[in-house]
């Protein structure tokens, strides 16, 4: 699918407020290593503050430590709960009689066949990726067929350009965006987030509204297929957003699992066997008191499960943000990138 020229840039990223930079953070880097950032941070904090507030001298001084990492194990064990319970909102779902299952499984169904239908496949293609860019070659088509049909149609000509611009370029870039993408993976859900469907759906309705009595009859069928096509992206992303966070959530149950068994490891070894009074931290590191540093280390090892578990929630809290609407709704100005009043 050839990009249509003249659109305009409508990714998700140029129509978000916040920059590139926190957007790359946020949504498109490995989870791992933004909770290894959040994780230095709180070392890096923890050295910084300790020397330059009191020292390690206030560390020897009652019983700051004991008070500290016994709320880390209170932490570490409540935060692990709650996910896990929260994990059986997944587990629910595949738990399910027969007769539920059976129920889910003939909407799948039909869902696929209607999208079948809508591109022009026997079957819809099995894996999400393809199952995408067949919707989006689909639309790209569509809109293809829309503005010939209407190359001579008066008033209705420019709006009809402007949409149809907008829907190539966008699924265009969409869909280079998705080859080689892995279920998984966030590239999938990253790629369907730059299709900015709702307000194509919306300028589509106003379109076929405003203008019926300008377009042919070719022209309007064109604009109808098109209409639907659009209607059917907003589910389709939606089930396969659902199914991501849902691959997100087991994998962050399994992660918080992981490291809350060294997290409470250090945290009760900390508690029963650490004194900041030992000789063998009486030295210096760098400049940097030992006994200082070792409590550091123990200090963000404790947080590493909530690390995981803050670095997880800010991609799925920032879709989730992204995608509140299912649609022709358009909760910001931002998504207003295909102006219809100006075309």
């Amino acid at each position: 699918m050839d990009e249509a020229e003249g659109g305009s840039d409508d990714s998700m990223r140029s129509r978000a407020p916040e920059s590139s930079r926190k957007l790359h953070v946020l949504l498109e880097t490995n989870r791992r290593i933004v909770a290894a950032g959040i994780a230095g941070f709180v070392f890096v904090g923890t050295v910084v503050l300790g020397l330059a507030v009191a020292g390690p001298a206030q560390l020897t001084a009652g019983d700051p430590i004991e008070t500290l990492f016994q709320a880390h194990v209170t932490a570490i064990i409540t935060g692990v709960t709650l996910v896990l319970t929260l994990n059986q909102l997944v587990l629910s779902q595949e738990l399910g009689a027969a007769g539920d299952q059976r129920e889910r499984m003939e909407g799948a169904m039909t869902f696929r066949e209607d999208v079948a239908d809508a591109v022009g496949l026997a079957i819809a293609p099995a894996d999400p990726a393809e199952f995408l860019t067949a919707m989006l070659d689909a639309a790209d088509e569509r809109a293809e067929a829309l503005a010939d049909a209407a190359s001579a149609d008066g008033e209705a000509a420019e709006h009809v350009t402007a949409l149809t611009d907008a829907v190539r370029s966008n699924a265009a870039t969409t869909s280079n965006s998705l080859e080689g993408s892995e279920f998984g993976d966030f590239d999938v859900v990253s790629a369907a987030l730059d299709f900015n469907y709702s307000w194509k759906l919306y300028a589509a309705k106003r379109l076929s509204s405003e203008h019926a009595d300008e377009l042919s009859e070719e022209a309007q069928e064109a604009l109808d297929d098109l209409i639907d096509l659009l209607s059917l992206f907003g589910p389709a992303r939606e089930h396969i957003k659902t199914l991501y966070f849902q691959w997100e959530l087991v994998d962050l149950s399994r992660a918080m699992t992981y490291a809350a068994v060294p997290a409470l490891l250090v945290t009760s070894t900390v508690l029963v066997f650490f004194d900041p009074t030992a000789p063998w931290l009486a030295g210096s590191t760098l400049g940097i008191a030992d006994v200082l540093l070792v409590f550091a280390l123990a200090n963000t090892v404790a947080v590493v499960p909530f690390a995981i578990l803050l670095a997880y929630v800010l991609r799925v809290a920032t879709v989730a943000k992204r995608t509140l609407s299912i649609g022709p709704f358009i909760l910001r100005d931002t998504d207003r990138s295909f102006d219809y009043d100006d075309a």
